[in-house]
């Protein structure tokens, strides 16, 4: 019998920046979500994200507006700076409707947010509204369902992955 080996458990990243907004379900929150978004991260530090970052939170925004809001509910828009990572994180109060990649047809006119964030996200994915844990970048939100997009910091060098849309 081998002795026991321990595997080293990543040490979550240090938050260097924080943001979290509460939005009333509006047209022009999602507007001011944008604006914000865009100006937090130029001021931390990173330009070249801040338009990615800016277009993310807006076609989030749009989706916890449309498809999830509640009367009397906000939503909430989370931004995390850490060394390594900028997660933005969008929370609607609907756990029932879960959002997810569509493939819509030539002549439809909606349908095509979440694309646009599969293709400027390093990753997204959707997580079930928790309560009573604090939001880390390596965790989901405490409390939002939709922790949905990491984006690597601007680094010299070639990027991992292009910021841009195709």
């Amino acid at each position: 019998m081998s002795a026991a080996q321990e595997i080293p458990v990543p040490a979550p990243d240090l938050v260097l920046r924080e943001d979290r907004v509460d939005y009333t379900p509006t047209a022009h929150s999602v507007v001011r979500s944008r604006h914000r978004a865009a100006r937090l991260v130029l001021q931390w530090g990173h330009p070249a994200l801040a338009g990615d970052a800016a277009l993310l939170v807006s076609e989030l925004a749009t989706n916890a507006l449309l498809h999830g809001a509640i009367r009397g509910r906000l939503f909430r828009v989370h931004l995390a700076l850490t060394a390594s990572a900028l997660r933005i994180a969008v929370s609607d109060p609907r756990g029932e409707r879960l959002p997810s990649l569509r493939r819509p047809d030539a002549d439809d006119c909606y349908g095509r947010g979440l694309l646009i964030v599969a293709q400027l996200a390093d990753d997204w994915g959707v997580e079930p509204r928790t309560v009573g844990r604090p939001c880390t970048p390596n965790s989901p939100c405490g409390d939002g369902r939709t922790c949905r997009w990491a984006r690597t910091p601007q680094r010299t060098g070639p990027p991992e992955k292009a910021a841009t849309p195709r």
